[in-house]
């Protein structure tokens, strides 16, 4: 389990992370999501031990992060853009790591190689971007970690070498219990690969849920009546957003499903439909009531 709190860090004075709390469940994969600048690459690197936070606690299975080499052994964090040792091949990394992580496991190595297909004598520098990051993943997976950090891991990736990875993750998560933390901006791979999510704005948690609980809060709902909309039905609502197409209102509405569908079907509309949300939508919302910019990205 991943504890965190009272966090701050700051750099030249100017705060980066500020009094954050965090809980993440072994076993679970929490996506960590939030407007540039946030925060959210600092509190990634306190969390791999990167950076010391100047106060607060942070801990793992109880053990603070910072300095605990055994728990480091653990821990494996794959960076934005991740480092392999100048003109190193994918062999001579695995050997490297062999060497730093006690619980690398050879067999797991030989047996990614079949998923990755990638030539391990070749320099890793001389890779795409892309395949790179297969190859961090791959030497990744390979230490056996309990604990996988990770800042915008599907960055590069092709589609079919993304749905390769998430079911390796996956995977790990359901027979190891390994604990992941992803950072990412790509919202549709946070909703399709996470279960729990917390969104950070201005170094400061704004809130921390299991997506199906989030989903089941924030509603898109479109609307027709003869008469346009009958007077005050908004103002019962929680509205976070209102839209106007045609004769036809697309509302993003707060609150249980239940009481929302009894007040609405009590005016009788002509149209009546609950659309998807996607966790784009939802963010852009949360974020909205607590004043950011608000774009259009209903679709």
């Amino acid at each position: 389990m991943i504890q965190v709190k009272h966090i701050r860090k700051a750099f030249n004075s100017q705060p980066a992370v500020q009094n954050v709390d965090m809980n993440i469940r072994q076993g679970s994969i929490y996506g960590l999501i939030g407007s540039n600048g946030a925060g959210k690459t600092t509190l990634i690197k306190m969390l791999a031990g990167i950076y010391k936070q100047d106060s607060g606690e942070m801990t793992m299975d109880g053990e603070p992060v910072f300095g605990n080499t055994a728990l480091k052994d653990r821990i494996f964090f794959i960076p934005d853009q991740p480092y392999f040792l100048p003109q190193y091949t994918t062999k001579q990394m695995a050997h490297f790591y062999r060497s730093m992580y006690s619980r690398w496991n050879g067999q797991r190595f030989e047996k990614l190689k079949e998923v990755f297909e990638i030539d391990m004598n070749k320099k890793i520098h001389t890779f795409s971007k892309g395949v790179q990051r297969q190859v961090a993943f791959w030497l990744g997976l390979s230490t056996m970690p309990d604990f996988l950090i990770l800042d915008e891991p599907m960055d590069g990736l092709d589609p079919v070498v993304r749905r390769k990875v998430k079911n390796l993750l996956v995977q790990d998560v359901a027979e190891r219990e390994m604990t992941i933390l992803v950072s990412s901006h790509n919202l549709r791979e946070i909703e399709d690969f996470c279960d729990h999510i917390g969104i950070l704005h201005k170094g400061q948690l704004l809130l921390e849920k299991d997506i199906d609980d989030l989903k089941s809060d924030i509603h898109k709902v479109q609307l027709a009546y003869k008469d346009g909309i009958p007077e005050g039905l908004t103002e019962q609502l929680s509205v976070l957003h209102s839209e106007r197409r045609g004769s036809v209102q697309v509302l993003i509405v707060r609150g249980s499903e239940d009481e929302i569908v009894d007040l609405i079907k009590k005016t009788s509309p002509v149209i009546f439909d609950w659309l998807p949300l996607t966790l784009e939508e939802i963010f852009i919302y949360e974020m909205g009531d607590i004043g950011y910019a608000i774009k259009n990205v209903i679709v």
